[in-house]
């Protein structure tokens, strides 16, 4: 998908899918990982942005994970710390011998990804608007913007036909696809490229959030290492001596790679959906046919 203007003008879908023909539809539906992440992260700024939430309230005002109750850090936890992934938390927490989530740092003092994080702010969401996430995506999000092959769930609407199935890095393997019947925050969106590529151009154009936290998104929060820091919702990356900067965002699961990269200045943007295990090896190619800035970010990927 292709942002000019910040508009979406270009999708393109290549290849063929094994239940729907030889050719691969427009609105092939892919399973996009971690991107599910900034549909949550906007999200939650769209309710800041309204009032109905706060960036800096502790999160345990709505939700105290039982495994952490008893770690004095857990107050420290607030959305502002969550969507910068400051939490302390591993990606997950059936990484730690445990399987318990645990506070490995002091939140707010360092970065560390966190796919835990998201879900501990989709249960603060839940708790506070008791109503279920992809309830309150589906009225704020996915119906203004038109976004009809999108859900978190593979519900009776899914269309299987049209879905892209995973694959190895040799395209011989297909991978068992999970049917996600509760949302989760961080992983397994099901949507399309025009869709996401709606929602990456409205991130452009401002997302109808205040001035104010329209800023707070683009301003670093935390350093990741050279011209590379995370701000909220995303990825912010600085080109030395350039006024340029660009959003990214990346997710990959068995099977699955995707990537999209805004650039604010510029109006340009690239949404990158592959269903295989080497999909990323064609980014720095389509980084730098698509976008002006794009040589520069290979190194950032």
């Amino acid at each position: 998908g292709v942002i000019r203007n910040n508009e979406l003008v270009e999708v393109d879908v290549f290849g063929k899918l094994r239940k729907y023909g030889p050719t691969a539809p427009y609105n092939t539906i892919f399973d996009v990982a971690s991107l599910t992440k900034p549909i949550v992260g906007m999200l939650t700024l769209k309710l800041v942005s309204m009032g109905k939430w706060d960036l800096d309230e502790p999160i345990d005002h709505y939700w105290l994970d039982p495994d952490i109750k008893d770690n004095p850090w857990h107050n420290k936890l607030t959305t502002r710390i969550i969507l910068s992934h400051q939490t302390g938390f591993k990606n997950w927490r059936y990484m730690n011998p445990s399987g318990k989530l645990t506070i490995d740092f002091e939140p707010g003092t360092k970065f560390s990804y966190s796919g835990e994080g998201l879900e501990y702010l989709r249960k603060a969401l839940v708790n506070k608007f008791k109503m279920p996430l992809d309830k309150l995506a589906d009225s704020l999000i996915f119906k203004p913007l038109k976004m009809q092959d999108t859900r978190f769930v593979w519900d009776s609407l899914m269309n299987e036909s049209r879905f892209a199935d995973w694959h190895d890095k040799n395209g011989d393997n297909v991978y068992q696809t999970t049917h996600r019947k509760v949302a989760n925050a961080a992983d397994d969106l099901l949507t399309t490229i025009e869709d996401y590529g709606r929602f990456s151009s409205q991130v452009l154009k401002g997302f109808d959030l205040s001035p104010s936290v329209y800023r707070e998104m683009l301003t670093p929060q935390v350093r990741i290492a050279d011209n590379d820091y995370f701000g909220l919702v995303w990825e912010i990356v600085k080109l030395p001596g350039r006024k340029d900067y660009a959003l990214m965002h990346s997710g990959g699961d068995q099977g699955v790679r995707t990537l999209v990269v805004l650039c604010p200045e510029t109006g340009e943007g690239l949404i990158i959906f592959t269903n295989g295990d080497n999909g990323e090896n064609i980014y720095p190619q389509l980084l730098t046919h698509f976008l002006s800035i794009g040589k520069y970010l290979i190194k950032f990927l």
